[in-house]
């Protein structure tokens, strides 16, 4: 027996291997730590932008309607003061409503009204505002032109603007809608227009027959068309 054991030597411990770490059962091992900007982020969804709601046009100051009172009107003539930017008493008295060099409209000193029927009226109890044609007349004019030179053309010191022109159609085209005038070259005409188109004759008047900011456009049919192009527009 003691040859055997001379021959074997039998460890006195056996020893078993290190088993590697092992979670707690039903716990995941931890993840790696990332730093900051190792983290790989989830892309946002995207977000829909509203769209913003059209703004509503601007609306235009309409002629107060007491200025307006009922009557049988026939046409709208059109004129410039040949004077300065504002109303004078004088150029109240002759016609119905004025158009100021910042586009402010002015009241007349006497009614539409009295334009109806002229008859036998004296002059100072209606607009006399174009000669042998104001009965069922509506007399418009703007304030401008002081010392203007038809040949060769100069504006003065005063030259009508295109703001008192867009608002004397805008003007006229709440007198065609109130009092029911058609809008043609017969009805809604500038002084200079009345005597080739109504046959009345006139003192040599040119207003209107050129605009200061567009000297493309010359004499009283152009002006004309370009204005009661403008009326139309406005009463849409």
């Amino acid at each position: 027996m003691s040859f055997l054991r001379s021959m074997f030597r039998w460890p006195s411990k056996v020893e078993t291997p290190a088993s590697p770490s092992k979670s707690p059962v039903g716990e995941r091992a931890p993840l790696p730590q990332f730093a900051n900007d190792d983290v790989v982020k989830p892309i946002p969804e995207p977000v829909a932008i509203p769209t913003p709601a059209p703004e509503p046009a601007p609306t235009r100051a309409r002629l107060d309607p007491a200025w307006m009172p009922p009557a049988s009107m026939n046409r709208i003539i059109l004129h410039w003061t040949a004077g300065g930017y504002r109303a004078t008493n004088l150029d109240r008295s002759h016609y119905h409503l004025l158009v100021e060099g910042d586009g402010v409209v002015v009241r007349g000193v006497r009614s539409i009204k009295a334009n109806e029927r002229i008859g036998s009226k004296s002059a100072d109890s209606y607009a006399a505002h174009t000669l042998g044609c104001n009965t069922g007349s509506i007399g418009i004019s703007m304030c401008s032109m002081v010392g203007a030179i038809e040949v060769p053309f100069s504006a003065g010191k005063c030259p009508l603007t295109e703001v008192q022109w867009q608002r004397a159609a805008e003007v006229v085209a709440d007198l065609c809608k109130f009092y029911g005038i058609a809008i043609s070259d017969k009805t809604v005409l500038s002084h200079a227009e009345v005597q080739p188109n109504l046959g009345i004759k006139q003192k040599g008047k040119w207003d209107i027959t050129r605009l200061p900011w567009n000297p493309a456009l010359k004499g009283p049919a152009a002006c004309g068309n370009d204005f009661r192009r403008r009326v139309k527009e406005a009463m849409l």
